[in-house]
């Protein structure tokens, strides 16, 4: 990661090297913030950040740092940098996620699939949360945006997708914990849904990828009195 002390308020997105992740690390970026671009592959993050920092527009601060959510010591490491580099983590977005497993029934469901997908999409962001929790305890303004899917509301689940469904759903849950806990700090934490996004994982038909990362930004730069503890799309509450 670049040594250069950092232009703006210092922002870290998991699986940032394409879709919605990466949309984010651009539109914060572009919003003045120093962004941590993370994703599992060592090229693949470099040559993300390096495509953003050569994006229109001056002063992009985009920084590479290799981190797989799986990893609890990989994890730990890049905590440790941060803390090195920065001193403080001002908005932490949880986003790297797999598995939308459309071929699945609940009833029939391959468990060792469930857990594979509950590993990165709500264990990552819990080991990332615990790992982080000191750094944006440390920040003046700090965010942590859990990027959730509608797929998760209880109010509205159906059946099919059942290992992607159920780590949104625990996500869900994670979100209302951390936010409880983390509220005496000043840390505003939320889920987003940002909808079906034509994403790989999304697949075509989709909404344009800007618009579905307009809400995660929209989460990660809350104004201080901003709630807290809230599922949200386009800024708009969904139902638990």
């Amino acid at each position: 990661m670049d040594a250069e002390p950092p232009t703006g308020p210092v922002a870290l997105v998991t699986g940032a090297t394409r879709g919605i992740g990466r949309e984010v690390c651009r539109q914060l970026a572009a919003r003045g913030y120093t962004v941590l671009l993370t994703g599992r592959a060592p090229d693949a993050v470099r040559r993300a950040a390096a495509e953003l920092r050569g994006a229109p527009g001056a002063g992009r601060d985009v920084r590479p740092l290799r981190m797989d959510v799986t990893d609890d010591a990989g994890v730990a490491a890049a905590a440790a940098e941060v803390a090195e580099r920065f001193g403080r983590l001002d908005v932490l977005v949880n986003n790297a996620a797999i598995g939308y497993d459309t071929g699945q029934r609940a009833v029939t469901a391959d468990l060792a699939r469930v857990r594979e997908v509950a590993e990165t999409n709500l264990y990552g962001p819990w080991r990332t949360a615990i790992a982080f929790a000191p750094l944006l305890r440390a920040s003046d303004h700090p965010r942590l945006v859990n990027v959730s899917s509608e797929a998760g509301s209880l109010t509205n689940m159906g059946g099919g997708t059942p290992a992607y469904t159920a780590s949104k759903a625990a996500l869900n849950a994670l979100t209302r914990m951390l936010a409880a806990e983390l509220r005496a700090d000043g840390v505003l934490v939320n889920a987003v849904c940002p909808g079906w996004v034509a994403t790989d994982m999304g697949g075509p038909g989709g909404r344009p990828v800007a618009e579905g990362a307009a809400g995660v930004v929209r989460a990660a730069t809350l104004p201080d009195d901003g709630p807290t503890g809230g599922f949200f799309r386009d800024g708009r509450p969904l139902p638990w």
